[in-house]
């Protein structure tokens, strides 16, 4: 009795084989969408790790400090939820609502009077830092 054990048979077997054979020993990815394929490595970030010690801050992206960080993410929680393009009254209103400090308040009571498109468009007009690229 014929061994029953293959899905195809050999003729099938065969067309496969000659169908897949560019693919199996073309050397080059076999999807067809390219969303598939792995993502390639990159070395660019973070710097290079026989680099002397604090040339890159750990946290920081390049162009801003660490306090700069922190400033922009206090400022970020202090006024989630505010709709933007907002002027510097709207930016007080809701941060007074919120809670803020004080010194945080009168920081936002200096801005200039122009329409903010975000907060890292305020932060900067506070004197934080910029990112230099983003990732």
């Amino acid at each position: 009795m014929p061994d029953k054990s293959d899905k195809h048979g050999p003729k099938t077997d065969d067309e496969l084989d000659r169908e897949t054979r560019g693919m199996v020993s073309g050397g080059h990815p076999t999807h067809a969408e390219e969303f598939k394929e792995p993502e390639p490595f990159s070395n660019d970030y973070p710097a290079d790790p026989t680099a002397p010690t604090g040339a890159v801050p750990e946290g920081s992206p390049p162009g801003m400090s660490a306090q700069d960080v922190e400033g922009r993410s206090a400022l970020a929680r202090m006024l989630s939820g505010v709709r933007y393009p907002a002027r510097p009254n709207e930016l007080i209103r809701h941060a007074a609502e919120a809670g803020a400090p004080d010194e945080a308040v009168e920081q936002l009571q200096n801005l200039p009077r122009r329409a903010y498109e975000n907060v890292a468009d305020v932060a900067e007009e506070l004197g934080y830092g910029r990112e230099e690229r983003r990732y």
